[in-house]
């Protein structure tokens, strides 16, 4: 069966990351938790990143030993066995497909503005337009979606560095101290609320392990890709966190879905900055669903590999080094979810943390059990401060879980009770085939002997 090829350096699995990271949470969700932590949203952002931190280094040295492909997964099955790396694997699966689908929801309001264009129709065929571009790129091959993913990355932060560059005058020039002032207006329950919905935006680093079986040099490239892709996201969203409070009241934004388009006009009148911005919000978006649909290929190819899921995921193409069946079927998944949220992102965004949350819980948990049980493995790179590093990531994700919304853990729930009975259904035909060979096994040593 043809191999995944190896044709990624650590600048493209790190711009695979930042892609993923650098998206909706920044260009829609930070008003959104403006609104509800006012301008203790600042601390949101830095209590979000300090836990993606911890789960980055956590993920940094476990994807420096073990470098197969599909991330957690794969760490959680190296630590736990099967059934819980599936129960990962399915989550993971589930974050991805859900987030492109919400992504592609938010590329669609974006694009029907920047362009003019009214009416559902035109927001539907925006939605679901994107996937089937972006499906059909995913199956060309890893380097050219790679590559795009660079542009992409190169695009959008460069428009982030000028808003800040704007912003950070025009602050300099206006600066008021009320739009800091209270700091703590809902309570340090709204900013703790406000860290769990920005945690979206820190969503996607874990891309990057999801690719180590088409990076080059794999122990070395995807420590470092991971630490690059957090450092660039986490830096340039405390700035434009500081920025859009110090320049915006956080009432205004509170209602609004695009933060940044708000804040350029606030900074500049001068109308090519002005759609700069918004077009960079089109690449943002777009960037994101782009690096989930391979993060999400990934993981179920690398379930179907493992006869999780049914043996056609694992299939590769012969041309182009890729597996589309995966490809194929979660693209379409995400078109259909797309199709029918179209209108709706509050309703289907409000399910993706959980998986996250769940994956990366399990990436601290595989670090402590790996420790222990193989101690004398080589390591390329090591998490500092063991066992600081996973025990207060364990300890940070729980918290977060907490205040999720309600819609998101029922959502949670379903989606474990449907997993659990897909992995016995799937176990069953595992077991199955592994008795039939036997079978056969002893079949034919049988025949042999009555030959002799």
């Amino acid at each position: 069966m043809p191999a995944l090829k190896r044709n990624v350096g650590v600048f493209g699995a790190a711009s695979m990351g930042i892609a993923n990271i650098i998206g909706a949470g920044i260009f829609v969700l930070s008003g959104v938790a403006a609104g509800i932590a006012g301008p203790s949203v600042i601390l949101s952002f830095l209590a979000a990143g300090g836990v993606a931190l911890l789960t980055a280094l956590s993920a940094a040295e476990l994807s420096s030993f073990i470098t197969e492909t599909g991330a957690s997964y794969a760490f959680t099955k190296r630590a736990f066995g099967r059934f819980w790396s599936f129960l990962v694997g399915w989550f993971k699966y589930f974050d991805y497909i859900v987030g492109a689908a919400t992504v592609s929801v938010g590329f669609a309001a974006y694009f029907t503005e920047l362009f003019g264009l009214q009416g559902t129709t035109a927001l539907l065929c925006a939605a679901v337009g994107l996937p089937i571009v972006l499906t059909v790129l995913n199956i060309i091959g890893v380097r050219e979606t790679a590559n795009a993913t660079t542009g992409m990355v190169l695009i959008k932060v460069f428009a982030i560095v000028l808003v800040l560059l704007a912003g950070g005058y025009h602050l300099a020039r206006h600066f008021d101290l009320a739009h800091f002032t209270p700091f703590f207006p809902t309570g340090i329950n709204g900013t703790l609320h406000g860290a769990a919905i920005i945690f979206f935006a820190f969503l996607g680093f874990n891309t990057v392990s999801m690719m180590s079986e088409e990076t080059r040099d794999p122990a070395h490239t995807i420590p470092r890709a991971l630490i690059l892709a957090f450092i660039v996201s986490f830096v340039l969203y405390m700035c434009i966190a500081a920025v859009e409070i110090g320049v915006l009241d956080w009432r205004m934004l509170a209602g609004t879905a695009s933060p940044l388009d708000m804040l350029a006009r606030k900074v500049s009148h001068f109308r090519p900055f002005i759609d700069l911005i918004a077009f960079s919000a089109l690449v943002a978006t777009g960037s994101v669903v782009l690096s989930s649909i391979v993060g999400g290929t990934r993981a179920s190819y690398a379930m179907g590999r493992d006869r999780l899921l049914p043996h056609p995921f694992e299939r590769v193409s012969k041309r182009f080094g890729t597996p589309y069946i995966s490809i194929l079927f979660s693209g379409g998944v995400i078109i259909t979810l797309a199709a029918v949220f179209y209108d709706d992102i509050g309703t289907i965004a409000s399910v993706v943390n959980f998986g996250s949350l769940f994956t990366y819980l399990f990436v601290h948990l595989s670090l402590i059990k790996l420790r222990q049980a193989e101690p004398d493995v080589p390591r390329p790179f090591r998490a500092p401060l063991y066992p600081v590093v996973p025990v207060l990531g364990v300890s940070t994700i729980v918290g977060l879980m907490v205040y999720l919304t309600t819609t998101a853990q029922i959502a949670a729930v379903i989606w474990t009770v449907v997993g659990i009975g897909v992995y016995f259904l799937m176990s069953r035909g595992i077991y199955r085939d592994a008795h039939q060979r036997a079978v056969g096994t002893r079949h034919e040593s049988h025949r042999f002997r009555r030959r002799r």
